[in-house]
């Protein structure tokens, strides 16, 4: 890549960190009473972007197995045809699995915003 490649990559990057930390907290200070101590905004900030990373790391893992999937089925159906209905089933078994990681990871930022484990411990 070149230089100016990885200045602009960088600087989506940048700009998509400081978006998600900055809609995090304004709401985080939207909810929270504004008489409640920084520890219990900083920690819903957190959760909040724990729970995104789990469903943009979940939904980009399943996406890329999906994909792959789907590619190599194509490719297998191209060579040869007259075996598509076993590989169309074994293609639907592996994206079944390949979007379970995806709906796995929606439970788990949903845990991390609405029943979070950590909010006795931290939070007393």
């Amino acid at each position: 890549m070149t230089s100016n490649t990885k200045k602009i990559m960088f600087s989506f990057f940048a700009i998509a960190v400081l978006w998600l930390l900055g809609s995090s907290s304004a709401f985080a200070a939207d909810v929270i009473n504004t008489q409640a101590p920084y520890t219990k905004v900083i920690f819903s900030v957190g959760a909040m972007i724990g729970a995104g990373l789990a469903i943009g790391l979940g939904c980009i893992g399943s996406g890329a197995g999906i994909g792959s999937a789907t590619g190599s089925a194509c490719e297998a159906v191209g060579r040869n045809p007259a075996v598509q209905p076993k590989i169309i089933m074994t293609m639907m078994i592996g994206m079944a699995l390949a979007e379970s990681v995806c709906i796995y990871s929606l439970v788990i930022s949903f845990i991390l915003l609405f029943a979070n484990p950590f909010k006795t411990f931290i939070l007393g």
